[in-house]
Protein backbone atom coordinates (compact mmCIF):
# COMPACT_ATOMS: atom_id res chain seq x y z
CA UNK A 1 0.00 0.00 0.00
CA UNK A 2 2.81 2.37 0.86
CA UNK A 3 4.36 1.67 -2.54
CA UNK A 4 1.08 2.28 -4.34
CA UNK A 5 0.60 5.50 -2.40
CA UNK A 6 4.11 6.62 -3.25
CA UNK A 7 3.59 6.06 -6.97
CA UNK A 8 0.17 7.70 -6.84
CA UNK A 9 1.71 10.82 -5.31
CA UNK A 10 4.46 10.72 -7.90
CA UNK A 11 1.92 10.55 -10.73
CA UNK A 12 -0.10 13.43 -9.31
CA UNK A 13 3.04 15.49 -8.84
CA UNK A 14 4.11 15.02 -12.45
CA UNK A 15 0.62 15.59 -13.87
CA UNK A 16 -0.58 18.52 -11.76
CA UNK A 17 2.71 20.41 -12.07
CA UNK A 18 2.89 19.73 -15.76
CA UNK A 19 4.76 22.89 -16.75
CA UNK A 20 7.65 22.21 -14.37
CA UNK A 21 7.70 18.52 -15.27
CA UNK A 22 7.82 19.29 -18.98
CA UNK A 23 10.58 21.84 -18.42
CA UNK A 24 12.71 19.31 -16.53
CA UNK A 25 11.92 16.60 -19.08
CA UNK A 26 12.99 18.81 -21.98
CA UNK A 27 16.26 19.61 -20.19
CA UNK A 28 16.97 15.93 -19.55
CA UNK A 29 16.06 15.07 -23.15
CA UNK A 30 18.46 17.72 -24.45
CA UNK A 31 21.20 16.32 -22.22
CA UNK A 32 20.60 12.75 -23.37
CA UNK A 33 20.21 13.80 -27.01
CA UNK A 34 23.46 15.78 -27.14
CA UNK A 35 25.35 13.08 -25.26
CA UNK A 36 23.97 10.36 -27.56
CA UNK A 37 24.84 12.32 -30.70
CA UNK A 38 28.38 13.14 -29.59
CA UNK A 39 29.15 9.68 -28.21
CA UNK A 40 27.72 8.02 -31.32
CA UNK A 41 29.87 10.23 -33.54
CA UNK A 42 32.83 9.64 -31.25
CA UNK A 43 32.49 5.87 -31.72
CA UNK A 44 33.18 6.27 -35.47
CA UNK A 45 35.19 9.49 -35.27
CA UNK A 46 38.69 8.07 -35.71
CA UNK A 47 37.72 5.89 -38.65
CA UNK A 48 35.88 8.72 -40.41
CA UNK A 49 38.60 11.33 -39.85
CA UNK A 50 41.31 8.91 -40.96
CA UNK A 51 39.25 8.17 -44.05
CA UNK A 52 38.96 11.88 -44.82
CA UNK A 53 42.73 12.34 -44.41
CA UNK A 54 43.40 9.40 -46.72
CA UNK A 55 41.85 11.44 -49.53
CA UNK A 56 44.73 13.92 -49.17
CA UNK A 57 47.22 11.45 -50.63
CA UNK A 58 50.50 9.97 -49.43
CA UNK A 59 51.67 10.39 -45.85
CA UNK A 60 55.01 8.60 -46.31
CA UNK A 61 57.66 9.15 -49.03
CA UNK A 62 60.37 6.57 -49.78
CA UNK A 63 63.35 7.84 -51.77
CA UNK A 64 66.14 5.88 -53.41
CA UNK A 65 69.81 6.84 -52.85
CA UNK A 66 71.05 9.55 -55.19
CA UNK A 67 73.46 7.14 -56.86
CA UNK A 68 70.92 4.53 -57.97
CA UNK A 69 67.21 4.11 -58.77
CA UNK A 70 64.86 1.91 -56.81
CA UNK A 71 65.38 -1.83 -57.11
CA UNK A 72 62.99 -3.80 -59.28
CA UNK A 73 61.26 -5.35 -56.28
CA UNK A 74 61.19 -2.20 -54.10
CA UNK A 75 57.50 -1.51 -54.68
CA UNK A 76 56.56 -5.11 -53.87
CA UNK A 77 58.61 -4.96 -50.66
CA UNK A 78 56.96 -1.70 -49.64
CA UNK A 79 53.46 -3.09 -50.22
CA UNK A 80 54.26 -6.29 -48.33
CA UNK A 81 55.75 -4.39 -45.39
CA UNK A 82 53.07 -1.69 -45.23
CA UNK A 83 50.17 -4.14 -45.40
CA UNK A 84 47.26 -4.84 -47.71
CA UNK A 85 45.37 -1.66 -46.77
CA UNK A 86 48.23 0.66 -47.77
CA UNK A 87 48.34 2.27 -51.21
CA UNK A 88 51.64 2.90 -52.99
CA UNK A 89 52.79 4.29 -56.34
CA UNK A 90 56.21 4.63 -57.97
CA UNK A 91 57.46 7.80 -59.63
CA UNK A 92 60.37 8.46 -61.97
CA UNK A 93 61.44 11.98 -62.93
CA UNK A 94 63.35 13.63 -65.77
CA UNK A 95 63.73 17.17 -67.08
CA UNK A 96 62.81 17.21 -70.79
CA UNK A 97 62.45 19.91 -73.41
CA UNK A 98 59.16 20.69 -75.11
CA UNK A 99 58.69 21.56 -78.77
CA UNK A 100 58.76 25.25 -77.79
CA UNK A 101 62.22 24.85 -76.21
CA UNK A 102 60.97 25.09 -72.61
CA UNK A 103 62.30 22.76 -69.93
CA UNK A 104 59.61 20.81 -68.07
CA UNK A 105 59.60 18.07 -65.45
CA UNK A 106 58.20 14.82 -66.82
CA UNK A 107 57.15 12.07 -64.41
CA UNK A 108 56.51 8.41 -65.12
CA UNK A 109 54.03 6.57 -62.92
CA UNK A 110 51.22 4.03 -62.75
CA UNK A 111 48.04 6.00 -63.40
CA UNK A 112 45.79 3.38 -61.78
CA UNK A 113 47.81 3.47 -58.54
CA UNK A 114 48.02 7.27 -58.54
CA UNK A 115 44.27 7.54 -59.04
CA UNK A 116 43.78 5.55 -55.82
CA UNK A 117 46.60 7.27 -53.96
CA UNK A 118 45.84 10.87 -54.93
CA UNK A 119 42.08 10.91 -55.27
CA UNK A 120 42.16 14.61 -54.37
CA UNK A 121 43.82 15.49 -57.71
CA UNK A 122 41.46 17.32 -60.03
CA UNK A 123 41.83 15.46 -63.34
CA UNK A 124 39.35 16.08 -66.12
CA UNK A 125 40.11 12.78 -67.93
CA UNK A 126 42.19 9.86 -66.70
CA UNK A 127 43.88 7.73 -69.39
CA UNK A 128 42.85 4.12 -69.90
CA UNK A 129 44.97 1.61 -68.01
CA UNK A 130 46.18 -0.07 -71.23
CA UNK A 131 47.16 3.18 -72.99
CA UNK A 132 50.93 3.67 -73.36
CA UNK A 133 51.26 6.74 -75.58
CA UNK A 134 49.34 9.22 -73.44
CA UNK A 135 50.14 12.03 -71.05
CA UNK A 136 48.48 14.07 -68.34
CA UNK A 137 49.41 17.75 -68.37
CA UNK A 138 49.53 19.99 -65.35
CA UNK A 139 47.57 23.18 -65.97
CA UNK A 140 50.77 25.27 -65.99
CA UNK A 141 52.78 22.71 -67.96
CA UNK A 142 50.15 22.83 -70.72
CA UNK A 143 51.25 26.41 -71.43
CA UNK A 144 54.78 25.20 -72.27
CA UNK A 145 53.80 22.98 -75.22
CA UNK A 146 52.83 24.02 -78.71
CA UNK A 147 50.10 21.43 -79.14
CA UNK A 148 48.69 19.92 -76.00
CA UNK A 149 47.03 17.10 -77.97
CA UNK A 150 50.40 15.93 -79.39
CA UNK A 151 53.09 16.75 -76.83
CA UNK A 152 56.59 16.55 -78.30
CA UNK A 153 59.20 15.95 -75.62
CA UNK A 154 62.96 15.49 -75.95
CA UNK A 155 65.34 13.98 -73.40
CA UNK A 156 69.03 13.15 -73.99
CA UNK A 157 68.50 13.37 -77.74
CA UNK A 158 65.50 11.04 -77.76
CA UNK A 159 62.07 12.36 -78.67
CA UNK A 160 58.61 11.09 -77.92
CA UNK A 161 55.19 12.49 -78.80
CA UNK A 162 52.46 11.26 -76.43
CA UNK A 163 48.85 12.35 -76.70
CA UNK A 164 47.64 14.80 -74.09
CA UNK A 165 44.40 13.29 -72.77
CA UNK A 166 43.75 15.27 -69.61
CA UNK A 167 44.65 18.18 -67.35
CA UNK A 168 45.77 18.07 -63.72
CA UNK A 169 44.99 20.80 -61.21
CA UNK A 170 46.25 20.47 -57.63
CA UNK A 171 47.62 23.90 -56.72
CA UNK A 172 51.04 22.28 -56.13
CA UNK A 173 54.09 21.12 -58.05
CA UNK A 174 51.96 18.68 -60.04
CA UNK A 175 50.55 21.61 -62.03
CA UNK A 176 54.00 22.19 -63.60
CA UNK A 177 54.63 18.56 -64.58
CA UNK A 178 53.71 16.20 -67.38
CA UNK A 179 52.84 12.64 -66.37
CA UNK A 180 53.37 9.56 -68.56
CA UNK A 181 52.90 5.80 -68.02
CA UNK A 182 55.98 4.47 -66.21
CA UNK A 183 56.81 1.79 -68.80
CA UNK A 184 56.73 4.29 -71.69
CA UNK A 185 58.73 6.81 -69.65
CA UNK A 186 61.48 4.30 -68.81
CA UNK A 187 61.69 3.08 -72.41
CA UNK A 188 62.09 6.67 -73.62
CA UNK A 189 64.49 8.04 -70.98
CA UNK A 190 66.16 4.96 -69.53
CA UNK A 191 65.46 6.43 -66.08
CA UNK A 192 63.94 4.12 -63.47
CA UNK A 193 61.66 5.07 -60.58
CA UNK A 194 63.35 6.84 -57.67
CA UNK A 195 60.41 7.67 -55.37
CA UNK A 196 57.58 5.66 -53.85
CA UNK A 197 54.69 7.57 -52.33
CA UNK A 198 52.80 5.58 -49.71
CA UNK A 199 49.48 6.08 -48.00
CA UNK A 200 49.31 4.30 -44.64
CA UNK A 201 45.86 4.00 -43.02
CA UNK A 202 45.42 4.87 -39.34
CA UNK A 203 46.75 7.59 -37.11
CA UNK A 204 50.22 8.87 -36.32
CA UNK A 205 51.12 5.76 -34.29
CA UNK A 206 50.25 3.48 -37.21
CA UNK A 207 52.30 5.62 -39.61
CA UNK A 208 55.33 5.63 -37.29
CA UNK A 209 55.14 1.86 -36.80
CA UNK A 210 54.96 1.28 -40.56
CA UNK A 211 57.91 3.59 -41.15
CA UNK A 212 59.98 1.69 -38.60
CA UNK A 213 59.26 -1.59 -40.43
CA UNK A 214 60.11 -0.01 -43.79
CA UNK A 215 63.44 1.32 -42.50
CA UNK A 216 64.31 -2.15 -41.27
CA UNK A 217 63.24 -3.86 -44.49
CA UNK A 218 64.81 -1.21 -46.79
CA UNK A 219 67.85 0.14 -44.92
CA UNK A 220 69.32 1.74 -48.04
CA UNK A 221 66.18 3.83 -48.65
CA UNK A 222 65.23 7.14 -47.08
CA UNK A 223 61.81 6.83 -45.43
CA UNK A 224 60.22 10.13 -44.40
CA UNK A 225 56.70 11.12 -43.32
CA UNK A 226 54.78 13.94 -44.92
CA UNK A 227 54.98 15.95 -41.70
CA UNK A 228 52.22 18.44 -42.43
CA UNK A 229 49.76 15.62 -43.12
CA UNK A 230 50.71 13.24 -40.29
CA UNK A 231 51.05 15.92 -37.61
CA UNK A 232 47.98 17.80 -38.84
CA UNK A 233 45.88 14.63 -38.72
CA UNK A 234 47.02 13.84 -35.19
CA UNK A 235 46.32 17.36 -33.93
CA UNK A 236 42.90 17.57 -35.54
CA UNK A 237 41.83 14.17 -34.17
CA UNK A 238 43.02 15.08 -30.65
CA UNK A 239 41.38 18.50 -30.74
CA UNK A 240 38.12 17.01 -32.02
CA UNK A 241 38.15 14.53 -29.13
CA UNK A 242 38.71 17.36 -26.64
CA UNK A 243 35.97 19.44 -28.24
CA UNK A 244 33.46 16.62 -27.97
CA UNK A 245 34.35 15.92 -24.33
CA UNK A 246 34.07 19.63 -23.54
CA UNK A 247 30.71 19.91 -25.30
CA UNK A 248 29.24 16.98 -23.34
CA UNK A 249 30.53 18.41 -20.05
CA UNK A 250 29.20 21.90 -20.80
CA UNK A 251 25.78 20.61 -21.81
CA UNK A 252 25.65 18.40 -18.70
CA UNK A 253 26.43 21.33 -16.40
CA UNK A 254 23.90 23.56 -18.14
CA UNK A 255 21.20 20.92 -17.88
CA UNK A 256 22.08 20.25 -14.22
CA UNK A 257 21.57 23.95 -13.41
CA UNK A 258 18.27 23.97 -15.30
CA UNK A 259 16.98 20.85 -13.56
CA UNK A 260 18.21 22.13 -10.19
CA UNK A 261 16.22 25.34 -10.66
CA UNK A 262 13.12 23.40 -11.66
CA UNK A 263 13.31 20.93 -8.77
CA UNK A 264 14.12 23.65 -6.24
CA UNK A 265 11.08 25.64 -7.36
CA UNK A 266 9.00 22.47 -7.12
CA UNK A 267 10.12 21.86 -3.52
CA UNK A 268 9.46 25.44 -2.45
CA UNK A 269 6.07 25.29 -4.09
CA UNK A 270 5.14 22.08 -2.26
CA UNK A 271 6.62 22.78 1.14
CA UNK A 272 3.18 22.70 2.82
CA UNK A 273 2.36 19.37 1.13
CA UNK A 274 5.60 17.84 2.34
CA UNK A 275 5.10 19.32 5.80
CA UNK A 276 1.60 17.79 5.98
CA UNK A 277 2.97 14.40 4.91
CA UNK A 278 5.64 14.67 7.60
CA UNK A 279 3.06 15.64 10.23
CA UNK A 280 0.92 12.62 9.30
CA UNK A 281 3.82 10.27 9.97
CA UNK A 282 5.76 10.29 6.71
CA UNK A 283 9.43 9.64 7.36
CA UNK A 284 12.27 11.80 6.07
CA UNK A 285 13.47 8.91 3.90
CA UNK A 286 10.03 8.52 2.31
CA UNK A 287 9.87 12.20 1.42
CA UNK A 288 13.38 12.26 -0.02
CA UNK A 289 12.74 8.94 -1.81
CA UNK A 290 9.65 10.31 -3.51
CA UNK A 291 11.47 13.44 -4.56
CA UNK A 292 14.52 11.54 -5.89
CA UNK A 293 12.21 9.07 -7.65
CA UNK A 294 10.53 11.98 -9.43
CA UNK A 295 13.93 13.23 -10.63
CA UNK A 296 14.96 9.73 -11.78
CA UNK A 297 11.70 9.19 -13.68
CA UNK A 298 12.32 12.42 -15.56
CA UNK A 299 15.92 11.32 -16.20
CA UNK A 300 14.84 7.93 -17.59
CA UNK A 301 12.15 9.49 -19.78
CA UNK A 302 14.75 11.98 -21.04
CA UNK A 303 17.12 9.12 -21.93
CA UNK A 304 14.42 7.30 -23.90
CA UNK A 305 13.52 10.38 -25.94
CA UNK A 306 17.07 11.73 -26.12
CA UNK A 307 18.56 8.49 -27.46
CA UNK A 308 16.18 8.56 -30.43
CA UNK A 309 16.74 12.27 -31.09
CA UNK A 310 20.52 12.04 -30.59
CA UNK A 311 20.88 9.01 -32.87
CA UNK A 312 18.97 10.83 -35.60
CA UNK A 313 21.15 13.92 -35.12
CA UNK A 314 24.34 11.81 -35.31
CA UNK A 315 23.12 10.21 -38.53
CA UNK A 316 22.37 13.62 -40.09
CA UNK A 317 25.69 15.15 -38.99
CA UNK A 318 27.68 12.17 -40.27
CA UNK A 319 25.83 12.07 -43.58
CA UNK A 320 26.26 15.80 -44.09
CA UNK A 321 29.95 16.01 -43.16
CA UNK A 322 31.42 12.59 -43.96
CA UNK A 323 28.92 11.35 -46.58
CA UNK A 324 28.54 8.07 -44.68
CA UNK A 325 25.76 7.28 -42.24
CA UNK A 326 26.51 6.63 -38.56
CA UNK A 327 24.03 4.07 -37.26
CA UNK A 328 22.76 4.10 -33.65
CA UNK A 329 25.13 2.52 -31.14
CA UNK A 330 23.40 0.76 -28.25
CA UNK A 331 26.79 0.69 -26.52
CA UNK A 332 26.46 4.42 -25.74
CA UNK A 333 23.10 3.96 -24.00
CA UNK A 334 24.56 2.95 -20.58
CA UNK A 335 26.83 6.02 -20.63
CA UNK A 336 23.95 8.32 -21.54
CA UNK A 337 21.80 6.73 -18.81
CA UNK A 338 24.59 7.15 -16.26
CA UNK A 339 25.06 10.80 -17.27
CA UNK A 340 21.37 11.63 -16.90
CA UNK A 341 21.05 9.78 -13.59
CA UNK A 342 24.08 11.64 -12.22
CA UNK A 343 22.64 14.96 -13.40
CA UNK A 344 19.26 14.15 -11.80
CA UNK A 345 20.88 13.04 -8.53
CA UNK A 346 23.13 16.11 -8.36
CA UNK A 347 20.24 18.43 -9.17
CA UNK A 348 18.12 16.81 -6.44
CA UNK A 349 20.73 17.16 -3.69
CA UNK A 350 19.93 20.77 -2.80
CA UNK A 351 16.14 20.37 -2.79
CA UNK A 352 16.56 17.18 -0.71
CA UNK A 353 18.46 19.17 1.91
CA UNK A 354 15.56 21.64 1.99
CA UNK A 355 13.18 18.76 2.67
CA UNK A 356 15.34 17.60 5.58
CA UNK A 357 15.04 20.98 7.26
CA UNK A 358 11.24 21.26 7.00
CA UNK A 359 9.44 22.03 10.28
CA UNK A 360 5.85 20.84 9.84
CA UNK A 361 4.37 22.80 12.78
CA UNK A 362 5.84 26.12 11.67
CA UNK A 363 4.84 25.70 8.02
CA UNK A 364 1.31 24.59 8.82
CA UNK A 365 0.90 27.65 11.04
CA UNK A 366 1.92 29.79 8.04
CA UNK A 367 5.28 30.85 9.48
Amino acid sequence: MATLSLFGMLRRSLVHRRARSVSALVAMTVSAGVATALLTLYADLDAKLHKEFRSFGANVVITAPASAPLSADALAQVRETAGADAVAAEFAYAVATTDTGTAVVVAGTDFAAVRRLDSWWQVDAWPEASAGDVALLGQRAAQFVGNEHAVELTYAGHSVTPRGVGRIKTGGDEDSRIYMPLAAFTTWTGVGPSVIELQVPGGAASVEATMARLRQALPEMQVQPVRQLVEGESKIVDKTHSLMYGAVLLIALTVAVSVLATLSASVLERRRDFALMKALGGSQMQLMGMFLLEALVLALAGVAAGFVVGSAAAWAISEGNFHTATLPHLSVLPLVLLLNVVIAAMAALFPARVLRGLQPAALLKGE
